[in-house]
């Protein structure tokens, strides 16, 4: 059986996040946190809380067991981009962009759907 979460519009950029999603992917959820706690990151924080609510919908709507759950697919797809306005040197103005990203973890505990 598999669960997910998906943390849309997170205000940080796909690349700088998906270093951090590819430490965990494959592994046992307690294992995965354990790294997550470790990793001093923006991005390792809010990877924890969608990775938090993917193990609470496993085990509150399909009655799993969280030590049996792993992290079976996960992965960051890019979101709007939000566009803002920076002044440079002599008159100039550049643009600065700002990247979101949609975060999604999947989890299970390795048994088939009835």
């Amino acid at each position: 059986m598999e669960t997910y979460a998906i943390h849309k519009n997170a205000m940080i950029a796909p690349r700088k996040a998906r270093m951090t999603l590819d430490l965990i992917r494959g592994k046992k959820v307690n294992v995965a946190l354990g790294i997550l706690e470790n990793t001093n990151t923006k991005s390792s924080r809010l990877i924890k809380k969608v990775l938090n609510s993917a193990i609470a919908n496993a085990v509150n709507n399909f009655e799993m067991k969280e030590e049996n759950l792993s992290v079976s697919e996960c992965f960051i797809n890019p979101g709007t981009v939000y566009k803002r306005v920076k002044f440079a040197s002599r008159g100039n103005v550049d643009r600065r962009d700002k990247r979101t990203s949609h975060i999604t973890i999947k989890v299970s505990d390795g048994k088939k759907e009835a």
